[in-house]
């Protein structure tokens, strides 16, 4: 659900043109970097669910919210017709509102139903929303008590995908934070890589292909059956293929887990240096590793070629959405010629984005947290040749005359790794293309 949400209520009024942009830094200081607040244009989390449920194949996503969240899921996942889909919403009405109902005891027979319906489910997430936390219910103490009822055949977990002030990857990211405490610890000793992060499970395989030929073992979270959990321990290596699960890796690194830094395996570049990470820390030979990956790079650069053609020199604009904005932003001006017009995001781990935030060019402005006016304004004066924003600033830029490319859209597409690297820069190039073409 697409929401204004004000943040800080203290607003100063908005300048004209680009006049508040950050001013450029000084040569090899790399990029500016500020924090705005304000409007933001938030994208409910609950969405992460359209993602996550089809990654872990036996779970089932339970959200406990109203009949909004419920028309959101539908629209968000599209029409199902020829397959049951693993979500569903426990309706939160009018009497459980009032306190007229016990929303705990309606919770387990909504749940006892789902579960004796539904045999195949391994996995229940109870998913919080704006109204489950309004009327203050527990869905962890419900999630206990309906696993100490189910166990061993259901293991019931849950986590809160409420937009009220996150931005939708966040639905990701609390639920995988959920599964760290039930992970098995890994045996002492035993030194084991763990990709985190949900991936298509094309893009996965691949993956694995890789760091088997490296001589790693890898494992990832999520894993697709619900009881196939990773284990975790102090010799566990961490890689993330997401930037934004901030929560998830801190989670992990309370149970022993190390985090390896590096850019994420967005394009060949951040894909070559993102293996590297883990292969310098298993002590893979250099040689090996360049002859198992050096094939592959040498296959996506010939593709990026093409689109490089047409990308190069066109301007982007980031509104802040995913937290995928600056991986993005470092592809897209590295590996395609892109100029950088501004790179908003919503939140900025300067841990987790400091290899990324070295491959950026020295005074680009990057903004942290959104004055959606104000940045708006920033927007239209510069008129970009595309600009990468959420469903619901999208629709009114298009029809101002800018090209947009919809950022949840990067999240449904595979884009991590080589064989996906051109998927990613043909994201940008299609709304070019789609242009050119309405003008003739």
């Amino acid at each position: 659900m697409n929401r204004h949400v004000l943040v800080d209520e203290t607003r100063r009024p908005a300048a004209a043109g680009c006049a508040d942009l950050p001013a450029a830094a000084a040569p090899g200081t790399g990029p500016t970097v500020r924090t705005e607040r304000g409007q933001r244009e938030v994208f409910c989390g609950l969405t992460g669910i359209i993602w996550m449920h089809r990654k872990i194949q036996d779970a089932f996503f339970l959200v406990v919210g109203s009949r909004t969240c419920a028309h959101l899921m539908q629209s968000a996942a599209g029409v199902m017709i020829f397959a049951e889909p693993r979500f569903a919403t426990a309706i939160i009405d009018d009497r459980d509102l009032a306190g007229i109902a016990d929303a705990n005891d309606e919770l387990d027979a909504c749940v006892e139903r789902l579960l004796a319906r539904r045999p195949d489910i391994k996995m229940l997430f109870l998913v919080g929303s704006c109204p489950s936390e309004v009327i203050k219910l527990d869905l962890s103490r419900a999630a206990q008590r309906l696993s100490a009822r189910f166990l061993p055949d259901v293991r019931v977990l849950a986590y809160s995908g409420s937009g009220i002030e996150t931005t939708f990857t966040q639905g990701e990211d609390t639920c995988l934070a959920s599964l760290v405490p039930t992970l098995p610890p890994a045996e002492p000793r035993a030194k084991e890589l763990l990709v985190v992060g949900a991936l298509a499970d094309v893009v996965e395989d691949q993956f694995a292909r890789i760091f088997a030929a490296l001589g790693i073992p890898a494992r990832f979270l999520p894993m697709r059956k619900a009881n196939d959990l990773p284990p975790v321990g102090e010799g566990t290596r961490m890689l993330l293929a997401q930037p934004f699960l901030a929560e998830t890796a801190r989670a992990l690194e309370s149970r022993g887990a190390t985090h390896l830094p590096a850019p994420f395996p967005l394009g060949v570049e951040g894909t070559t240096a993102w293996l590297k990470a883990a292969a310098d820390d298993f002590g893979v030979d250099p040689a090996a590793f360049e002859r198992v990956t050096a094939p592959m790079a040498t296959r996506a650069g010939a593709a990026l070629a093409r689109q490089r053609e047409r990308l190069s020199g066109k301007r982007v604009f980031f509104f802040p959405d995913s937290q995928l904005e600056l991986p993005i932003a470092r592809f897209l001006h590295r590996e395609l010629g892109m100029e950088l017009v501004e790179v908003g995001t919503p939140f900025l781990h300067r841990q987790h984005m400091a290899a990324e935030l070295a491959l950026l060019p020295d005074g680009l402005a990057i903004v942290e947290g959104q004055n959606v006016d104000r940045q708006l304004d920033r927007c239209r004066a510069a008129a970009p040749d595309i600009t990468v924003c959420g469903l619901g600033l999208a629709n009114p830029l298009e029809a101002e005359g800018l090209a947009t490319k919809w950022s949840i859209e990067l999240l449904f597409t595979p884009i991590h790794g080589y064989d996906q690297a051109a998927d990613l820069s043909g994201l940008f190039a299609r709304p070019l293309v789609r242009r050119e073409k309405l003008k003739v």
